[in-house]
């Protein structure tokens, strides 16, 4: 970090010094760090650092070298800060979230002063989770997308998600499969234009939720592509992130009863007017058209990805149906 990052950081916690503790990860395509760093003189003891500089050529890992890429990855960044500084302080304890300290940008960095979570009671990562476990997180989601239904995502994706098909024309132009290819604006436009919309987190993979040490509770980190959208975006990728295509079928009518009932208390704890009946049937029904637009941008970034199986693939013929019989 430049001096002048540094004495953001200094101000922002009362500090009289940070040291570097570790790097916990590089950002996608070499577009910064994640960084831990200690603190002297103050509470907090730690404080997570996101820096994001941009590189004069990005190196992505599949290929996608293009300035929509790198435009995307430009948008994402300020979406984040947008994320912090204007909303991340609707989420409670039912959805915890970082709390932040400082948020800087210019030209071509971005600096986000972040709560450790590690510290704050949330140190474990999963690869692979218990059934109780994946429940816990799926709360969360019902209680993040409670917490901002019917509101409009002003400073966020219009369209929130990281495969969302306006922002992904590249593997759109490279995906094989001719009927989905065909059926992807509408897909997207059912989504778009269900009743009942929220913020999705937009990249609610496993990896992006942190575990308490017993496992019971969980707080989300990584918003860049939070915005507007059906809920079912972010519970339908969750689910995928998780489980092989057996699992994918054989958990999925539990799973989603149980989301839809924390759901349902979440819209009672926020004392909102929405009917979880209607939200419900609706969501429903667009669970697999989600899972579906998920499949499609998969099926166009990395045709050989381990998520293109036959749960999905009977997933998107069964979409693909019912578009046809409809006359969509």
């Amino acid at each position: 970090m430049n001096l002048a990052f540094q004495q953001i950081v200094r101000n922002a916690t009362g500090a009289d010094a940070l040291f570097h503790i570790e790097d916990i990860q590089s950002l996608w395509s070499g577009y910064g760090k994640v960084m831990r760093y200690g603190l002297k003189g103050c509470e907090p003891e730690t404080v997570v650092i996101k820096h994001v500089k941009l590189p004069d050529q990005s190196h992505h890992p599949r290929g996608w070298n293009t300035d929509l890429s790198h435009q995307r990855k430009i948008k994402s960044y300020q979406v984040e800060i947008n994320w912090y500084r204007d909303w991340s302080h609707a989420c409670d304890e039912h959805c915890r979230v970082p709390r932040c300290f400082a948020l800087e940008s210019d030209d071509d960095e971005f600096l986000m002063v972040l709560e450790d979570l590690d510290a704050s009671g949330f140190p474990r990562r999963m690869d692979t989770v218990s059934m109780a476990e994946m429940q816990v997180c799926l709360r969360w989601l019902a209680y993040f997308h409670a917490s901002f239904m019917d509101q409009a995502p002003t400073g966020l994706w219009e369209a929130g998600t990281y495969w969302h098909l306006g922002t992904r024309p590249d593997e759109l132009k490279m995906l094989k499969d001719g009927a989905l290819k065909s059926a992807a604006a509408k897909i997207d436009g059912l989504l778009k234009t269900a009743r009942y919309q929220t913020f999705v987190h937009g990249d609610a993979k496993l990896a992006n939720f942190c575990f308490s040490e017993q496992g019971d509770e969980v707080a989300a980190v990584d918003f860049q592509y939070v915005g507007g959208g059906c809920g079912m975006k972010d519970v339908a990728y969750f689910i995928g992130s998780c489980l092989y295509e057996a699992d994918c079928e054989r958990y999925e009518a539990e799973l989603l009863e149980y989301y839809f009932y924390q759901l349902g208390d979440a819209l009672k704890v926020h004392r909102s007017s929405v009917n979880i009946n209607a939200v419900e049937q609706e969501w429903r029904a667009l669970y697999p058209v989600a899972w579906t637009d998920f499949h499609r941008f998969v099926k166009g970034w990395s045709p050989g990805h381990w998520k293109i199986h036959g749960y999905s693939e009977r997933i998107a013929r069964e979409v693909l149906t019912q578009l046809n019989a409809s006359g969509s």
